[in-house]
């Protein structure tokens, strides 16, 4: 059993892992290969391309990158003809994997889609592409498989991953020693996202506000988990410019969850962890002009976290692009850090996602249907 998989940024790179180490579990012997990250990488995936440069955020940067990722396509298809896999797995990443996913269909290797575009969002089109090139597409919301049934996709809805990975895997006692930091101190917990436009754009900002808030919380520690995909020294040198003291957390980013108090968040599926973890958090959202213009027009949601969305209403703070400003992000998270009353309404709100998410043990199932699905199409 040969699959490939193409994963484009840390956050899939992370789903990639998981699943790749549950289809092990069910066929050891399974020939497991494609693009990827250093996670995928440890779960025994065969990376024949790192992903560690290839995040970008926004249509500019993607313009500008098209020769490369039109480059980029053409080797793995190139890896597709040599190794001729039973499947091809395409997870989330959607401006590059619906193209990839048309020219694998011509050269006939079935196409499973997981962590599917967000038609209901934006950009309805892609739900075509998915009926039209993919085989089986997984959801990870039951809404949203509604959505894509509809529409003629071979959707199907196993629960949601991140219920079996969030998780902390020490003490907190262990997570304090590590990090350096004082237990009984109010903690934030700033993660600026896993590409490095949104490094540049929101943790600047982010320092500004958490030396701010030092002013009204002379005491808080701060601390921000490095993604795989951003260089210690790009953290290193904001945090030096800032000159506030913030300390980098090269483990788990759940652990480091499991000890915040509040945290502050780039928009993105580290949103809905911190909400399973149960930490208050304000999600910022900032790309460059022209994306931003093009969002407001195509975009047709109240609300752009997952938690919120998942909820149907916001149960947790939201700014975006001019709203992100240091004050407006202290005035937010003051209450938090000061009032246990607000701090307790707020985590309450965010342990409600996990309920709405359903059952545990969705990457285990979701491995049996990509499994059962390989060899149902070698049977025949």
């Amino acid at each position: 059993m040969k699959i490939m998989f193409s994963v484009g940024e840390a956050s899939g790179d992370l789903h990639g892992a998981v699943l790749a180490a549950a289809i092990r579990k069910i066929v050891p012997e399974a020939e497991l290969f494609g693009m990827g990250g250093i996670k995928m990488k440890q779960a025994g995936v065969r990376i024949v391309y790192d992903i560690e440069n290839l995040g970008v955020i926004g249509i500019g940067e993607v313009i500008r990158k098209i020769p490369f990722f039109l480059h980029l396509r053409q080797y793995l298809l190139t890896v597709m003809k040599k190794e001729r896999p039973d499947v091809l797995v395409c997870v989330d990443y959607p401006g590059f994997n619906m193209r990839l996913a048309k020219k694998a269909k011509v050269l006939g290797i079935p196409v499973i889609y997981y962590i599917l575009p967000t038609i209901w969002a934006w950009n309805k089109k892609r739900g075509k592409t998915i009926v039209d090139y993919t085989d089986l597409a997984i959801s990870l919301f039951p809404f949203e498989t509604e959505l894509y049934q509809q529409i003629g996709a071979k959707a199907v809805y196993a629960g949601h991953p991140l219920l079996d990975t969030v998780r902390a895997t020490m003490p907190k006692e262990e997570v304090y020693k590590q990090m350096g930091i004082v237990p009984e101190t109010k903690t934030v917990l700033l993660m600026p996202g896993s590409r490095q436009q949104e490094v540049r754009r929101l943790f600047p900002v982010m320092l500004q506000a958490a030396r701010r808030l030092q002013s009204y919380v002379p005491q808080v520690q701060f601390i921000v988990p490095r993604a795989p995909t951003i260089p210690r020294s790009e953290l290193e040198r904001f945090i030096a410019v800032s000159g506030v003291p913030v300390r980098i957390g090269e483990h788990s980013a759940y652990d480091m969850m499991q000890i915040s108090t509040a945290a502050i968040v780039a928009s993105g599926t580290a949103t809905l962890e911190t909400a399973l973890m149960e930490v208050p958090t304000l999600l910022v959202y900032k790309v460059n002009t022209l994306t931003y213009a093009l969002a407001k027009v195509l975009v047709h949601l109240d609300s752009i976290g997952l938690p919120n969305i998942i909820m149907g209403r916001r149960i947790m703070p939201e700014l975006w692009q001019g709203q992100v400003t240091p004050q407006r992000i202290v005035d937010t998270v003051l209450p938090v850090l000061t009032n246990a009353v607000i701090r307790e309404q707020q985590r309450r709100a965010m342990s409600s996602v996990r309920a709405a998410l359903g059952q545990s043990g969705a990457v285990r199932r979701i491995a049996a249907i990509i499994v059962r699905f390989v060899k149902e199409k070698q049977r025949v």
